[in-house]
């Protein structure tokens, strides 16, 4: 996955959020946590077997210093996604 952190989004458009700050909040440690939430995520995709040819994550902060993680996936890896989380829940409501 291809990862940006800048105030423009993979899209191209301009995050007004990502030039608010605020003098006392601490972004670094939301960015941080953010960055640290998309690797995560990466890595359970990998070990499920998602192909994220062609996705993108970007961390970054909220204007209150919370961190985001933005995600541009093709619609097959959506797809993909939305099927595993669907056959957990099955699996969880069968027990």
């Amino acid at each position: 996955m291809h990862e940006s952190d800048g105030v423009w989004s993979d899209a191209g458009e301009s995050d007004p959020d990502a030039v608010v700050w605020v003098r006392g909040v601490d972004y670094a440690a939301g960015w941080r946590a953010a960055k640290d939430a998309a690797a995560e995520l990466e890595k359970a995709l990998t070990a499920a077997g998602v192909d994220a040819a062609g996705a993108s994550m970007s961390a970054a902060t909220r204007a209150d210093g919370s961190g985001v993680v933005r995600l541009v996936w093709p619609v097959e890896t959506v797809r993909t996604v939305a099927r595993l989380l669907e056959d957990a829940g099955e699996l969880k409501r069968a027990g």
